[in-house]
């Protein structure tokens, strides 16, 4: 099959059927439970939103309560099969309407500090910002990359779940591959990174522009995720200079009242930010040897609440109050 044969979209899963045959009493629950981390751990890569991943495992388990069971050789294979396909359909539409979000959107972020990997063999495609260098794959070649970098799975089962020649599965993981390389620096480590973040925290505090210059990178960028509902900046800010009086600008009023608690997101550090007790941003970083190259913000909230419904035990993960921070 050629890539652009891989590239059309993919059909959607065939109906199920009721299954009249196996008599399961707990309607497949043993064979999908264990799979469901895995499950969303796929569709949360491909679509950058944990509220649509949900969506998708509770759209494939309702498939597979009521399909044919007995006819189903490997379940894991076909509940992933079926998640994957889910997903490629629906990144069509959703690359549509990010297309008119007002401002920047950004991928939702998800608590893994119980779960580092979400259900993946390595915690590979999960970071923020790796997230947003996939959002510029095609949905298939995402795909490819996902199910292989993550998940570790076979080009033959890549090729089979997309529907395609296995050659033109490994062609998909190694242009995804080449992309991710060419957007992003070699990252520091997760020490290095924290270490970076609570620098920049203290310095964006103090609106201290020498400080924050010493931090960046020459091209580092700052992205903002308000959604058009907060305010926050509707274009990306780049360059060391620029960046640095952005922040310092808003220091004054921005950072009035707020308490701070560190939490895990996507594997890494990151900073909720709280005023009153309600969340008004999430910030991390992504740095490299060359100083931090990207600045997250997340303030939309909508992708704020899961991350506090998550943590209603604060201090019990990482020992900080926010109250007291």
């Amino acid at each position: 099959m050629s890539t652009a044969m891989a590239e059309q979209p993919i059909p959607q899963p065939p109906s199920p059927r009721p299954d009249l045959e196996t008599g399961d009493q707990d309607h497949g629950l043993a064979a999908f439970a264990p799979v469901r981390p895995r499950l969303f751990g796929i569709a949360y890569r491909m679509l950058g939103s944990a509220a649509e991943a949900e969506d998708i495992v509770q759209d494939v388990w309702l498939r597979w309560q009521s399909a044919n069971r007995s006819a189903v050789e490997n379940p894991p294979a076909f509940l992933a099969t079926t998640t994957t396909r889910l997903c490629i359909n629906l990144s069509q539409s959703a690359q549509s309407r990010r297309e008119t979000y007002v401002g920047t959107w950004l991928p939702e972020p998800v608590d893994t500090s119980s779960d580092p990997g979400l259900g993946a063999e390595r915690g590979e495609a999960l970071q923020l910002a790796v997230l947003l260098l996939l959002e510029k794959l095609t949905p298939t070649e995402r795909a490819a990359y996902v199910l292989r970098e993550a998940f570790d799975y076979p080009y033959r089962e890549i090729a089979d779940i997309l529907q395609m020649e296995e050659a033109n599965a490994r062609q998909l993981v190694s242009r995804a591959r080449k992309h991710i390389a060419d957007g992003r620096r070699t990252p520091v480590s997760s020490g290095e990174q924290r270490r970076f973040l609570e620098a920049f925290i203290g310095a964006a505090q103090k609106g201290d522009m020498a400080g924050l210059e010493g931090l960046f990178a020459e091209d580092v960028i700052s992205y903002s995720d308000g959604g058009g509902i907060v305010r926050a900046a509707r274009v990306p800010v780049s360059g060391r200079k620029r960046v640095a009086t952005f922040i310092a600008a808003v220091a004054p009023h921005f950072w009035k009242g707020v308490t701070l608690a560190w939490v895990e997101t996507n594997g890494q550090t990151g900073v909720l930010m709280l005023r009153d007790g309600a969340p008004v941003a999430l910030a991390t970083v992504d740095a490299s040897e060359h100083g931090i190259n990207q600045i997250i913000w997340i303030m939309r909230p909508s992708k704020l609440a899961a991350i506090v419904n998550s943590r209603q035990g604060w201090g019990d993960s990482d020992g900080t109050d926010p109250a007291a921070a």
